[in-house]
């Protein structure tokens, strides 16, 4: 019933050949398949976030590159200067791990170096107007106190006119609209990884953007697309539940994507749609 985005392809590769280009990623040597189950999941998202930064130009600041997907995909098919960040923990200042892959039948590696750095404490480690390009993909849903904290800094670490891409979940994806339905929570497991290492918040494609215009930026392109098979049209009640949705087709994806441009400073305070139980001083009610 619901059309969503088809992922785009490199010239030169098949979706598969590209898959398998996936697939075959290895980080510090830890095994065939290791990463599989990833890609299987992610993929298409990969893809459509390669779409929206292949055709800038200049240095790009990828925040928590691990495991590399998407850093590869710009790597071998834009012209983007990448930068990388990770944070795994602990106190150190930067890191490297050793990315090999097979292309065109010929084992290829290279090693990554990355700033380590928890982009939710602090100020991030480099000058104002560093980059013209930052990536913030799966990560404002992991955010546990102050995601306009982390926004405030990318704004500041961009260039005028600088591009923000963000990805994240989408909570209010079809998928999600069937499990409150079922009866089913939608919140994401406890996580062996820690605190980050789950989804704390999740955001609509309207409320992002409206965190995003906070934050100083316009966005000039929001979608929502799927990236992996969810199986849901082979239910008995596909069409009936569909039909409660249908006045927003646009919104159902299981991710959302957005692109926008650095067109001042974040307001000031915190927004009052987003944040409750700060001081009242703090609170923006306007933004």
């Amino acid at each position: 019933m619901f059309q969503f985005p088809e992922a785009p392809i490199p010239f030169g590769y098949t979706y598969s050949q590209l898959k398998n280009l996936l697939l075959s990623i290895e980080i510090d040597n830890s095994g065939p398949g290791a990463l599989a189950p990833y890609v299987e999941d992610s993929f298409e998202r990969f893809l459509f976030t390669w779409e929206l930064a292949k055709d800038h130009q200049g240095s790009c600041l990828e925040l928590g590159a691990n495991p590399y997907f998407t850093t590869l995909l710009l790597k071998e098919f834009s012209s983007l200067d990448m930068k990388l960040a990770n944070y795994f923990g602990g106190d150190t200042k930067s890191g490297s791990q050793n990315l090999s892959w097979s292309q065109n039948d010929r084992i290829r590696s290279k090693e990554l170096t990355f700033d380590h750095f928890n982009l939710e404490e602090g100020s991030f480690p480099y000058p104002d107007s560093s980059f013209d390009v930052i990536l913030f993909c799966e990560i404002i849903e992991h955010l546990l106190m102050n995601p306009l904290h982390c926004l405030r800094e990318i704004n500041r670490c961009l260039k005028p006119n600088g591009v923000l891409i963000t990805t994240t979940p989408n909570v209010a994806r079809l998928g999600n609209v069937f499990a409150m339905i079922d009866g089913t929570s939608i919140y994401d497991p406890y996580s062996g990884f820690g605190p980050y290492g789950r989804h704390n918040r999740e955001y609509s494609l309207a409320e992002l953007n409206r965190l995003l215009e906070f934050a100083g930026f316009k966005t000039t392109k929001s979608f929502t697309a799927n990236s992996h098979a969810d199986h849901l049209a082979m239910r008995t009640d596909y069409d009936k539940i569909c039909q409660l949705v249908a006045h927003r087709p646009n919104d159902l994806g299981q991710y959302l994507f957005t692109s926008a441009v650095k067109v001042g400073a974040p307001k000031a305070g915190l927004p009052a749609f987003l944040y409750r139980s700060w001081p009242e001083e703090e609170m923006n009610y306007e933004g």
